[in-house]
């Protein structure tokens, strides 16, 4: 700059002079304060919020909204094209329709975890669209979602091959055992997955979904009454880090299932699991830590304490109910490993005061 008299002056800096001039990086910033109707709202402040919003914003719930959601996810979509998570869980009544989901299809590629849950109004058109443009979901809710078939099902998971977490809770016509094959060949990384209710399913989609998917950690059965011990059986011989398993309901479980579990985890403690490289898995598995057996009553004590002593995370002392037996009066003899080392400290205790 030249002053008046013809002397050079340095420059001043560049000024913020409103909100709008705000860095990126500060707008984000102060934006994850915030809830997402505030994050919104702040989107159509003006063209440079919008865009810097819409290039670093990549998680987003709108289950707060009661009102006219489909067409505010449809004004979204295009806008927001970074998203990795999303949220559109309702709590009222259903407003998502095929529109919504074929939006985020079309524009949130990169999407990573989605959240469909109570959407009832749905269709399978949805579950095409998000497997033709977002094949990157490794993360998927559309439990209660009851219009969906087996078939949609299907082909998103032959494109979607990073899911990891699903959840089908209550998907009877989604969830059959064709479905769980399609999920078996294409989703082997399978870390989680919820068939509560899926009253179709058999031994068949079990037994093909536990060689497929060794990786499961949490598999929810409840309710999934045509299945018998060869499901269970299966799941214990082939998914060795299983952590988690819900059998509520499941009144064709026999004390058969009970000692497999607890017999692989014995070969494991042996070593004879192994992973691909030939190195024993044994030290890394820490076994069941959920168990939930209520309502399956034709489980004796024997059977379930076996399992319960050979998996020492399984609990049944107040407070830490991990091994879940409801409903069964024949297992009130069951005990975890804290109530029999409480048993025994008393006894030395009273051993000690006697003398």
């Amino acid at each position: 700059m030249v002053s008046g008299s013809g002397e050079k002056m340095e420059a001043e800096p560049e000024l913020v002079m409103c909100w709008k001039d705000l860095p990126m990086e500060l707008l984000l910033g102060i934006l994850s304060l915030v809830d997402d109707r505030m994050v919104i709202v702040s989107s159509t402040v003006c063209t440079g919020w919008r865009d810097a919003i819409g290039f670093g914003l990549t998680s987003l719930s709108l289950s707060w909204c009661k009102n006219n959601m489909n067409n505010l996810v449809r004004s979204l979509a295009p806008k927001f094209t970074k998203l990795q998570v999303l949220t559109l869980r309702q709590n009222n009544a259903p407003q998502l329709e095929d529109s919504a989901v074929e939006a985020v299809a079309n524009y949130c590629h990169d999407l990573r975890e989605l959240d469909l849950s109570k959407s009832l109004r749905l269709t399978d058109q949805s579950l095409y669209a998000l497997g033709h443009g977002c094949p990157r979901l490794n993360k998927l809710n559309i439990s209660g979602c009851s219009a969906f078939t087996d078939s949609a099902l299907a082909y998103l998971a032959s494109c979607c091959r990073n899911l990891k977490t699903l959840n089908l809770c209550g998907c009877a016509r989604a969830a059959t055992d064709r479905a769980l094959q399609a999920v078996s060949r294409h989703c082997s990384e399978l870390q989680s997955l919820n068939l509560g209710w899926c009253e179709s399913v058999s031994d068949k989609g079990v037994t093909s979904l536990a060689a497929g998917c060794p990786n499961l950690r949490a598999l929810d059965l409840c309710g999934c009454v045509l299945i018998t011990d060869e499901s269970v059986i299966a799941i214990a011989n082939c998914c060795p880090h299983l952590r988690s398993l819900d059998l509520y309901y499941c009144q064709n479980i026999t004390d058969r299932a009970m000692y497999s579990l607890a017999n692989n985890c014995m070969k494991s403690r042996h070593g004879l699991w192994r992973d691909d490289a030939g190195s024993s898995n044994g030290n890394d598995n820490s076994g069941l830590m959920n168990l939930n057996i209520s309502q399956c009553t034709a489980l004796t004590a024997a059977a379930v304490q076996a399992v319960c002593d050979v998996f020492p995370l399984l609990h049944t002392c107040p407070g830490r109910h991990s091994l879940i037996i409801s409903g069964c009066l024949s297992l009130t003899s069951v005990h975890c490993a804290c109530a029999v080392h409480a048993h025994r400290a008393g006894r030395a205790s009273l051993a000690d005061h006697a003398y």
